[in-house]
């Protein structure tokens, strides 16, 4: 069914109106109908009886042929069938149709059966149940009327009869009447109650529609034009409703929404505005009170970059002091006395060292600090390591470290810098190697993530492990937990920021006890990058 309300209240009430117009087309047809068959049949019993009034005194003098030829002039007259008189033995004495004179008719024939239906025939019997209807033999409706002829003391006392007091009955008068003007009647009147039924139908339908589209439709209509503007928020334009009565209320309970709505509306809008104004005042406050907060944690920064500087520079340089001021003592004016001259020598010796740790602390501070952008070139990450590993062999005899290879065999170049890319991996593995005292094994692994168009690289010692709470802040610059002298922090820091610089990952797992792995993730060279190798040169 439709989903509009209009609709199902026409298609609702329609059967409705159809089914109580037709059985009240059906009733009065039938009502009419009846009532002409009652006229029909008073009809009748009146004619029987005037019948029998005519030929009364003929029959009373013996006049047969008197009586016969009232009845017969009777018959000719429209719409009567026939007359016919049955005797007491139910023989036709009389009949109006030549072939029904003088045969024999059975009591359950239709004529008698009604008053010998019982074993004991009936004497006084009624009008209705004296008339009765069936179908000529021709096809046509007739309408019978049986009139008993009873035994009066006129003719019962009659010279010229002989017919006993005790015999009631005399015979049966049985008028046929045909039923055509009846049953074109009938059909007229059906045919006019159709008509008028089916107009009925149509007026009260077509009023129906008329009725649900002014009171319902258009109504509704209008409300849900105007509950869609408030859902859409023109809370300026009225919910409208062209009638009374509970759409009228219903439209102005909507109104009184849509004002209330409205109003609390331009509430948060002015809400709003307000808020705006103080959020970019303080949004003014914060971005200058964070413009402080930079400049205060540059200054630290600084500040503590400087300390830290100043402090690792300042050991190497006193030991530098130190040496040359022994070395100093010992020169004299004729030069180094001989049986000093290894330990001069000795002195000198750690005068470069010292000087040599001054040299790396720079260097370091120097590549944290430029960072420079890596080349878009091709890096073949296998070759990196392999050459990696090879400039710190002795380093990993001298610290008793196994190296294990498992660099995937045909692994796609990687987009970068392999100059960049071998101090990566060279600081890596120094931490690796630092973070194994006691000698251990170190694991260098490639593989490649085709789905996502990377390659990896992994790191992994089985060394002292880093504490969990130290993890967040491994590459912070200057943060380290190795010994004092032994780095200043900015091993990790640089190689996190080559990483990032190349469009990169590192993630880093580590147990305190049971090792660290350092994860590298690269994307993979295009065919326009240009390739590098681990030396600086191009090809």
């Amino acid at each position: 069914m439709p989903h509009r309300l209009a609709v199902k209240l026409i298609l609702s009430l329609t059967p409705i109106i159809v089914i109580v117009e037709g059985l009240f087309g059906y009733i009065n047809v039938r009502t009419q109908e009846r009532q002409l068959l009652e006229n029909m049949v008073r009809g009748a019993d009146q004619l029987s009886r005037s019948i029998t009034s005519a030929t009364w005194h003929a029959m009373l003098a013996d006049h047969r042929d008197s009586a016969y030829e009232v009845m017969q002039t009777i018959a000719h007259k429209q719409g009567i069938d026939r007359i016919r008189i049955f005797n007491k033995e139910g023989r036709v004495t009389f009949s109006t149709v030549a072939a029904d004179l003088d045969t024999q008719v059975d009591t359950k024939a239709e004529a008698c059966f009604l008053c010998h239906a019982e074993a004991a025939p009936l004497v006084r019997v009624d009008v209705p149940s004296r008339a009765r209807i069936f179908r000529a033999p021709g096809g046509t409706r007739t309408l019978g009327m049986v009139t008993p002829i009873y035994n009066e003391p006129a003719c019962s006392g009659a010279d010229c009869h002989a017919h006993p007091a005790s015999r009631n009955v005399l015979g049966v008068l049985d008028v046929g009447l045909r039923l055509d003007l009846v049953d074109r009647e009938v059909s007229g009147i059906r045919q006019r109650m159709f008509l008028v039924v089916g107009v009925e139908i149509l007026l009260i339908g077509l009023f129906t529609v008329l009725f649900t589209r002014r009171f319902v439709g258009k109504p509704i209509g209008e409300l849900i034009e105007g509950t869609r503007a408030v859902a859409n928020m023109e809370l300026d334009q009225p919910v409208g409703a062209s009638s009374t009565g509970e759409l009228g209320e219903l439209a102005a309970s909507f109104n009184v929404m849509r004002e209330r709505l409205k109003e609390a509306v331009t509430e948060l809008n002015d809400l709003t505005r307000s808020l705006e104004a103080k959020v970019e005042r303080r949004t003014a406050q914060l971005q200058a009170a964070q413009h402080k907060l930079q400049q205060s944690e540059r200054l630290a920064s600084l500040g503590q970059l400087a300390a830290t500087v100043a402090h690792e520079i300042n050991n190497p340089m006193a030991g530098v002091l130190n040496f040359s001021m022994l070395m100093q003592r010992i020169l004299k004016e004729d030069g180094i006395p001989p049986g000093r001259v290894e330990e001069f020598r000795g002195y000198l010796a750690q005068v470069v060292n010292e000087t040599a740790r001054v040299g790396r602390i720079v260097s370091d501070l120097l590549s944290f600090s430029r960072r420079p952008k890596p080349r878009g070139s091709r890096a073949d990450l296998n070759a990196v390591v392999r050459t990696t590993l090879d400039v710190l062999a002795h380093r990993f005899a001298r610290a008793g470290v196994a190296v294990e290879e498992d660099l995937l065999p045909g692994l796609a170049p990687v987009r970068g810098d392999a100059v960049q890319l071998h101090q990566v991996v060279t600081n890596l593995v120094v931490n690796g190697i630092e973070a194994m005292p006691g000698g251990g094994t170190l694991t260098v692994r490639t593989r490649s993530c085709g789905a996502a168009g990377t390659a990896v690289l992994e790191v992994a010692d089985t060394g002292t492990g880093i504490a969990r709470e130290h993890l967040p802040r491994i590459f912070d610059p200057f943060f380290t937990t190795k010994e004092e002298g032994k780095g200043v922090g900015l091993g990790l820091a640089v190689v996190y920021g080559i990483v990032e610089g190349h469009e990169g990952d590192i993630e880093v797992e580590s147990t305190e006890g049971h090792g660290t792995l350092f994860r590298v993730t690269l994307p993979v060279a295009g065919d326009g990058d240009r390739t590098t190798t681990a030396g600086g040169g191009e090809r």
